[in-house]
């Protein structure tokens, strides 16, 4: 599995890793065997929050990573409501229970809320301070809120954003890619795949992204991750309850393509114009 290197904490994260929303509603058996595969592939980057489930998620997860938890990028992230100095810290504690863990390497404000921000990020600073976290990130973040954390925070302090993009949504490209870029904050990219919102083979945008897969003897959702990894900052997480699904989702890392096949695909699904809020499900 391709790493590369995750902004400034210049620690090496594979470019694929595993999404877990909604799995609560997936067998759970298979749901095992499926991020078995994925360790099994490189696809140690694991990814949940405390709102998957009401927790449940995170129980499975950590069922899951019973002896394997040295192998994992393990991040999970605290509601809003829930961000204050003390909620952020009994949130985590709950975190970490339900993972069967004694820290995780990444954790995240799941999207901006009314509790401070600088209340927030001081938790998540003494956290680190404890040991029990060893980055923090955000989510939902566009350049605004950023900005507003970075006033806060400082440089060097928040190691990812991790936003909705996948081929029909593709609003970060406008402004939050490139400010994300600038200040060595990684993109982690959830539903790469849209949730639902997949290309129908049989509109035009789709017929394109399956006459590349065609051509290049790989299936449509490789092409779709390989092109939302082409730039060497972004990461994905997309979710796969099969042992089947994660296995076509790691074969995308080793796909790369071409300017003129990418210069197709933006074609096809054009960038459209920016809008007013951030997209986010």
């Amino acid at each position: 599995m391709q790493t590369r290197t995750f902004g400034w904490t210049r620690k090496p994260v594979p470019s694929i890793g595993q999404g877990t929303w909604q799995m609560e509603m997936d067998d759970p058996t298979k749901v095992q065997r499926a991020i078995h595969r994925g360790l099994d592939l490189g696809l140690t980057h694991v990814d949940t929050a405390e709102m998957y489930g009401s927790g449940a998620v995170e129980r499975l997860v950590g069922e899951a990573l019973v002896g394997r938890r040295g192998e994992v990028f393990l991040a999970s992230k605290v509601l809003p409501h829930n961000a204050s100095r003390e909620g952020t810290r009994r949130a985590c504690e709950q975190s970490l229970k339900r993972l069967r863990t004694d820290h995780l390497d990444l954790y995240m404000l799941h999207w901006p809320g009314a509790i401070p921000l600088a209340e927030t990020i001081e938790a998540f600073e003494q956290l680190v301070q404890a040991g029990k976290i060893r980055y923090w990130g955000v989510s939902n973040f566009d350049v605004g809120d950023l900005e507003q954390a970075l006033a806060i925070a400082g440089k060097g302090r928040i190691a990812c954003n991790q936003v909705l993009y996948h081929l029909q949504e593709r609003a970060i490209e406008h402004a939050l890619i490139p400010f994300c870029e600038a200040h060595e904050v990684p993109i982690v990219a959830y539903s790469p795949f849209g949730s639902g919102d997949f290309p129908d083979s049989d509109s035009r945008a789709g017929r394109e992204l399956n006459a590349i897969a065609k051509a290049r003897g790989v299936t449509a959702r490789q092409v779709a991750l390989a092109f939302l990894l082409r730039e060497p900052h972004i990461f994905a997480i997309p979710k796969a309850s099969r042992p089947e699904h994660v296995e076509d989702n790691a074969r995308a890392a080793a796909l790369t393509l071409s300017p003129e096949e990418q210069l197709r695909l933006e074609t096809a699904f054009p960038l459209g114009m920016r809008p007013a809020s951030l997209p986010m499900l």
